[in-house]
């Protein structure tokens, strides 16, 4: 590429598509760029002929000046954030800043807005850390300021992380492509990468109803060196968990969240001790994570049944009747078709007469189960 078609290049790689991408990086192999001030030159000077000099400057910009400044910028916005957490801000106090109180239900959901802050000033501030990382001398910084700004990164990154395991939150953000992991274990991380949990495949909860206690040696230290750290990092897991899936079976995880907090009652009160806790909010995660079926009539086979059957005030037959009742009547992609709907609403209107059931929010609960989509 040379001349018009290499400034036309540059255009559209710098092309901005959506918030997270602010600018692209060309990789030269063969020096193109040696070219590129007389490519600008003869591409803009006809088109620029009539505007001052003042006008089109800063068409070309320094880009080590730039990534410093973008560095700054991105390290100054996550400092602001973590403002208002407590002294001496360490893991104990960044979890109840970000994640709130474990004893009041509603904390995790009202602060997740703050916590998204955080994470995507933090992904910011790793992008512009990683892009500067190879020439942090060359853009004037000193040796002690890269190594302080190497630290606060890997602190914030850290925090961050620790942060999404304590909420739950890792379980819905992918966390980076490969070549950005490459980029930060290059100029970030001092040790070898370790896989502390496999989230990929299995959430904190689910680690925990499979292993036991062991799992919690998977933790990061931050977390797993404080008692109190691992509690509220456990009950916020299961808090969200609860919540996400409280429409399939709103009754049940309604149980289950009051299970949950007197289990952090009687944590706060120290009723019982650590090891008695441990067992305890296992034995509840196995059944947020997976309700027994042995707990209901035989014949209410599947988890829909089993959904209807608590909301119905475990009224066995009519749970069967409106299963039945469904499977007979709804089409295919029902859920949404303002037709389709209405055909499954009058059957579960029919099956419901003569009960104080409502029927919206009956139809609410067949619309969240899989198992009639």
């Amino acid at each position: 590429m040379q001349d018009h078609s290499l400034f036309q290049a540059i255009c559209r790689v710098n092309r901005i598509d959506s918030d997270d991408k602010e600018y692209g990086f060309i990789v030269d192999y063969r020096d193109l760029f040696k070219s590129l001030d007389k490519a600008v030159s003869d591409y803009t000077e006809e088109v620029f002929d009539s505007y001052d000099a003042e006008d089109v400057s800063g068409l070309l910009k320094d880009r080590l000046k730039e990534s410093r400044q973008d560095l700054e910028d991105a390290l100054e916005v996550v400092k602001a954030i973590c403002e208002p957490v407590q002294l001496p801000r360490d893991t104990q106090d960044y979890l109840r800043y970000f994640c709130g109180d474990t004893s009041n239900k509603d904390d995790l959901v009202e602060r997740e807005s703050l916590r998204i802050s955080l994470y995507q000033a933090v992904a910011k501030l790793l992008r512009a850390y990683t892009n500067l990382a190879n020439e942090i001398k060359e853009a004037g910084f000193s040796e002690d300021q890269a190594a302080q700004i190497k630290a606060e990164v890997t602190h914030y990154e850290k925090m961050r992380d620790e942060v999404k395991l304590a909420s739950a939150d890792y379980i819905d953000m992918k966390r980076y492509e490969p070549a950005m992991r490459q980029l930060l274990d290059m100029y970030i991380h001092a040790d070898p990468s370790e896989t502390l949990i496999d989230f990929e495949e299995l959430g904190l909860i689910e680690l925990i109803v499979q292993k036991g206690e062991a799992a919690l040696d998977e933790l990061p230290p931050g977390i797993r060196n404080n008692k109190e750290a691992v509690a509220e990092t456990i009950e916020n897991n299961i808090r969200k968990t609860i919540i996400d899936e409280n429409p399939v079976n709103p009754k049940y995880y309604e149980q289950m969240s009051e299970l949950l907090e007197a289990l952090i009652e009687e944590r706060r009160k120290q009723a019982i001790d650590y090891q008695e806790y441990l067992e305890k909010v296992q034995a509840l995660a196995r059944k947020v994570v997976s309700p027994d079926a042995h707990d209901y009539p035989t014949s209410l086979d599947t988890t829909a049944k089993r959904a209807l059957y608590d909301n119905l005030e475990r009224n066995a037959p009519l749970a069967a009747s409106i299963d039945l009742a469904v499977r007979e009547t709804k089409k295919a992609y029902w859920v949404g078709d303002r037709v389709k709907e209405r055909q499954i609403r009058f059957v579960i209107e029919d099956e419901l007469a003569g009960t104080s059931f409502d029927v919206d929010s009956i139809l609410e609960l067949v619309k969240n189960q899989s198992e009639y989509q």
